[in-house]
């Protein structure tokens, strides 16, 4: 008996699987019919017929009811932001002024309770500037499927008269490049095909410069095997490492969201696309009729496959998501076949596109029909970005945090590559490149740049806009400490100016500020409504201090680690920071911590080679001790954490930030490799003195084969038997 798409789910019943994300994106189709007759189509090619019945177009009184079912499901959630992506069929076709219709109803209904994420996706044949007109009127995001060059993008990809659509679509490409236009185009989505050549297509649509491209299996079945005209064991593996190898020989000119993916899930991070890792479904779809399908990809199982019986005018949003195929879905690791379950790169692959694994047999409980290419896929790019060098980071503190120092280097050279078009950062760069530049103040950069807060703010403009006031406060406080005069101007967004590693500085308001830094001294001019022409000068030399200073304390001598719980960037732990202390209590505990510390385990805290932590960041009550996200040094310490508790848990806490931080500067092993868990276990067993446990742990990593382990990985596991081997008696 054939298993339904939502036979998978059966027991999980109709109720939301415990953690489950809330929906957050919806593919709304506004059209169901197409202008080109692509032979690979999944609406139109495969199992599931239901466009012939759907209405053409989607009327106005079904968008007004999507839009008052998702406004309903927003509010219920209080869902930060959704993603609407317009769908077809070809979405264009309802024509600008529908377009426009439709925007302004979601619009309407959405944005004053949550950020409206609009997109479309088309193959932009008949794409015009009255259309982009109405994008950019709603800020439309507008992805483009183009196969690649002409003979790769024909070989399916025809109108239905039998004519290329290559043309036609380069030529919407290039008008969505204009420069009114730019911002809406969000990338290229290409179908492989392993009969043409993998590198000439690549080359075709970089040449288009899209923002990002996203290579996409063939929807294939069991039932229905994808192409394989070479008869070859992996053949779309193979054509996807030709593809990597190409983007990684250009520099990797744009993101490619299929490598991406398995770059980020390798190195412990999340799945970027629905077609790869563990990561729970977040989608609905809603046809022209107002009907609620599954993921419609699922047309490619057989008829009624995405089908669920609901539609916008009787049901909302949450009876859709505890629906079981939606659950299906979101199930993670429980929702695989055993052969996934089973699988090295389970993490990397997630088992494939959920309707890839269909046969009429089993239903959905299989692997994908790309099983093998999948893995091939995984292990291949694990491989080439394995990097098996040696690293002398592994062989003591005092390299690792060398090691470290030049990461903070690498990350602020990214950083001045965002911040290059500010105008107040060029005297800041200058500044910060003569004190590296001088043997005699070189060393006082560096001060700064290991403050564990300052990896923290490097890391985050990584991921978005540079934040121009930290690092000029930055450059600031690096001349303070090497006693170099000088001047720097910009706007403050807040009225806390923090300089790292030495303290915050409180202004009246907001606005544009002017720091001079002399030897033990500097003066603020600015940041209020009426500031005084002559600014605030703060003494750091002992003389009388300012009421607007709050310098940084420190635990025990002058070496000690510094307590900063001012820093804008002291947010990234994974529990919630205290407010900043108004008296001495939290450090004087922490120094009795010190001191017994040196009393019970002499040789330990004497030893070069034990973490210390740089900065010490007071946490809400009950916390404990917490690593911070970025930064070698910093740690987090709940207020009412007692000297004999910290004195007991540094250590062990210590080797998990020494290794973790090892791992932000050399790779210990092939990403993905079973061995990372086990130098995990191994450190942590090591750490709590349970031998017996840590020596399971380094058997198990001896036993792996030889290639899973780099160089730098292997005298780790030789340095962690010595030091079991050195285990009191």
């Amino acid at each position: 008996m054939r298993q339904s798409a939502d036979g998978a789910a059966t027991a999980a019943g109709r109720q939301r699987l415990p953690g489950s994300p809330p929906l957050g994106q919806l593919v709304l189709k506004i059209h169901s019919r197409c202008d080109l007759l692509c032979d690979h189509c999944y609406v139109y090619q495969h199992a599931d017929q239901s466009w012939r019945n759907r209405p053409t177009y989607i009327r106005p009184e079904t968008v007004r009811a999507v839009a008052g079912r998702l406004a309903e499901y927003a509010r219920s959630w209080a869902l930060e932001s959704v993603s609407v992506i317009l769908h077809g069929g070809e979405p264009l076709l309802v024509g600008p002024a529908r377009l426009r219709d439709i925007c302004a109803e979601l619009t309407r209904t959405l944005s004053p309770l949550t950020a409206l994420d609009l997109r479309m996706h088309t193959n932009a044949v008949t794409l015009n500037r009255q259309h982009l007109d109405v994008c950019r009127e709603f800020g439309v995001r507008v992805s483009v499927s183009l196969d690649g060059d002409r003979a790769a993008n024909d070989r399916h990809r025809l109108d239905r008269r039998g004519r290329s659509s290559h043309d036609r679509v380069v030529r919407g490409i290039r008008l969505l490049q204009e420069p009114e236009y730019r911002h809406l185009f969000s990338g290229v989505l290409c179908t492989v095909d392993v009969a043409n050549d993998p590198v000439a297509v690549h080359d075709a649509l970089t040449e288009l410069a899209p923002p990002r491209i996203d290579y996409l299996l063939p929807h294939s079945t069991w039932d229905s095997p994808p192409p394989n005209p070479a008869g070859a064991t992996t053949p779309y593996a193979d054509w996807l490492l030709a593809v990597f190898d190409r983007w990684e020989q250009q520099g990797r000119p744009m993101p490619v969201r299929t490598f991406e993916s398995v770059l980020s899930t390798l190195r412990g991070g999340p799945p970027l696309t629905e077609a790869l890792g563990l990561a729970p479904s977040d989608l609905a779809v809603i046809e022209t009729d107002g009907a609620f399908e599954q993921a419609d990809w699922l047309k490619t199982a057989y008829a009624g496959a995405p089908e669920t019986g609901y539609d916008v005018f009787r049901h909302g949003f949450a009876e859709f998501a505890a629906h079981p195929g939606v659950q299906a879905r979101q199930a993670g690791l429980d929702g695989l076949s055993d052969t996934c379950r089973r699988c090295p790169v389970v993490r990397s692959c997630g088992g494939g596109l959920y309707g890839h694994r269909y046969s009429s047999e089993n239903g959905f409980d299989n692997p994908s029909v790309f099983c093998g290419d999948l893995r091939s896929l995984v292990e291949g790019v694990a491989d080439r970005v394995t990097d098996r060098s040696f690293s002398p980071a592994v062989l003591g503190t005092a390299r690792l945090a060398w090691a470290q120092l030049e990461l903070d280097r690498l990350l602020l050279r990214r950083a001045q590559e965002q911040l290059a078009a500010e105008p107040d950062w060029a005297d800041a760069w200058r500044l910060l490149l003569a004190l590296d530049a001088d043997p005699g103040t070189a060393p006082h950069l560096d001060e700064v740049l290991a403050h564990p807060y300052v990896r923290t703010s490097l890391q985050r403009s990584l991921h978005g806009p540079a934040d121009t006031a930290r690092f000029m406060a930055l450059a600031a406080a690096a001349a303070l400490r090497a006693g170099v005069p000088a001047t720097l101007s910009w706007d403050q967004p807040g009225t806390r100016l923090h300089l790292p590693t030495w303290g915050t500085y409180r202004l009246d308001a907001p606005g544009r500020i002017e720091v001079t830094v002399a030897p033990d001294a500097f003066r603020v001019r600015g940041g209020g409504p009426d500031p005084d022409p002559a600014g605030t000068r703060v003494g750091l030399d002992g003389g009388p201090a300012s009421v607007r200073w709050r310098p940084l304390g420190r635990v025990l001598a002058q070496d000690g680690p510094l307590v900063d719980d001012a820093d804008p960037c002291r947010d990234c732990y994974p529990v919630a920071v205290a407010p900043p202390l108004m008296c001495g209590e939290f450090t004087e505990r922490l120094s009795r911590a010190y001191e017994l510390l040196a009393k019970e385990a002499p040789r330990r805290h004497s030893d070069p080679d034990v973490f210390r932590p740089t900065v010490l960041t007071p946490l809400e009550a009950g916390s404990g001790l917490v690593l911070g996200a970025h930064g070698f040094g910093a740690l987090g310490v709940a207020v009412d954490v007692t000297p004999e508790e910290f004195a007991r848990e540094l250590p062990r806490i210590g080797r998990r930030a020494r290794l973790t931080a090892l791992r932000e500067t050399a790779d210990l092993h092939r990403p993905g490799s079973p061995a990372g868990a086990l130098l995990d276990l191994a450190d942590e067993e090591l750490g709590r003195e349970a031998y017996d446990r840590a020596a399971g742990a380094l058997t198990a990593l001896t036993l792996l084969p030889e290639d899973e382990l780099t160089e730098t990985g292997a005298v780790l596991l030789a340095r962690m038997w010595s030091q079991w081997a050195d285990r009191p008696a």
